[in-house]
């Protein structure tokens, strides 16, 4: 079991940046690979981002954030990180950060969920 808490959520203003943070329980973490995702009101949950559990492995980044999201992990903190920067109003939604086993950028084939943190950007 792997338990997963989000943390770095607020209110900005557009164009403004966040850092989110997903603090993972367990020795195990560098075995996964990790996933952001997000749900705004009204809406299906999107896949924001995922990065493999290997150095220099597989990133991938959904369409509407690449070149404004980085995701980054550090094994010995078992934490993953999510940069979000010149923040878009349709930005606003709950954010995910998700565990696999195995590497997937859809939602079902994740394995663990933290509860989420609230990003809200005003225009």
């Amino acid at each position: 079991q792997v338990q997963l808490v989000e943390s770095g959520g607020g209110l900005v203003q557009a164009g403004d940046s966040l850092r989110l943070s997903c603090a993972a329980s367990g020795r195990a973490f560098s075995t996964y690979n990790m996933g952001w995702f997000r749900q705004a009101p009204g809406k299906e949950r999107e896949f924001v981002a995922a990065m493999s559990r290997w150095s220099g492995g597989r990133i991938d980044y959904g369409d509407s954030v690449k070149g404004r999201f980085t995701i980054s992990r550090d094994n010995a903190k078992n934490t993953v990180y999510l940069q979000m920067n010149s923040l878009k109003p349709e930005d606003t939604a709950v954010y995910y950060c998700a565990a696999s086993a195995r590497w997937a950028t859809e939602e079902y084939k994740y394995d663990y969920w933290g509860q989420g943190t609230q990003v809200t950007v005003s225009s």
